[in-house]
């Protein structure tokens, strides 16, 4: 069924990023909607916010939509998203708690017929400095395969949410993807929220060492 396909969510990333934001005691932000409905992590009038085609696979329920329509979804799930964490970052600004930003996704395994080796990817656009260092943290492991800026590029402003929320307010902060075979079962969420959460621990001390 595609809606249980990654074209209509991120599967495993939300199990991994709820252990991860309760192990840091971390607030959360995350979308209960499918990015076929509206991609909060698109800019809007974007040929992916509201897609056609996914992958390879036609979206029926989003063809010749309606100019009120579309202004609805965005007004009824992007903006209040993003009004939300902007809140939020703006409150723990003004009472001084440093912050990093965290945007956690899933990568599908195979992508038009071609497998994804990697089993993750740290994603960046014109700040690299805390990416490189859960980089390093990451990558220090045997046997990890962790992509740096791809299979996609955090530089070809594919996503929305770093850029509007953490380099507009000069904090560190990254995507990661998870290939999502590794995080479909509990087994794998419960794995790779270890892993990720000594990894940004790790990352954020080394930041501090380097740019504080």
């Amino acid at each position: 069924m595609d809606l249980e396909r990654h074209i209509a969510w991120d599967i495993g990333a939300l199990a991994v990023a709820q252990s991860v934001s309760e192990a840091l005691d971390a607030p959360l932000v995350a979308q209960n909607y499918s990015r076929l409905v509206i991609d909060c992590n698109r800019r809007p009038g974007e040929p992916t916010s509201i897609p056609t085609i996914s992958e390879s696979t036609p979206i029926p329920g989003n063809l010749d939509l309606p100019a009120e329509q579309v202004s609805a979804r965005q007004r009824e799930i992007f903006e209040p998203y993003h009004q939300h964490l902007s809140a939020l970052l703006e409150e723990r600004a003004v009472a001084g708690r440093r912050t990093i930003l965290i945007v956690q996704h899933s990568m599908t395994n195979v992508f038009k017929g071609a497998r994804r080796e990697m089993h993750a990817a740290v994603l960046y656009n014109r700040d690299p400095r805390f990416a490189r260092c859960l980089l390093e943290q990451l990558r220090s492991e045997a046997g990890l395969v962790v992509g740096d800026n791809e299979p996609y590029s955090g530089k070809e402003q594919i996503g929305y949410t770093l850029p509007h929320h953490g380099e507009s307010r000069g904090i560190p902060h990254t995507e990661v993807e998870i290939r999502q075979d590794l995080i479909e079962l509990p087994s794998g969420q419960a794995e790779w929220s270890r892993r990720i959460t000594a990894a940004l621990l790790a990352a954020e001390q080394a930041f501090v060492r380097k740019f504080s």
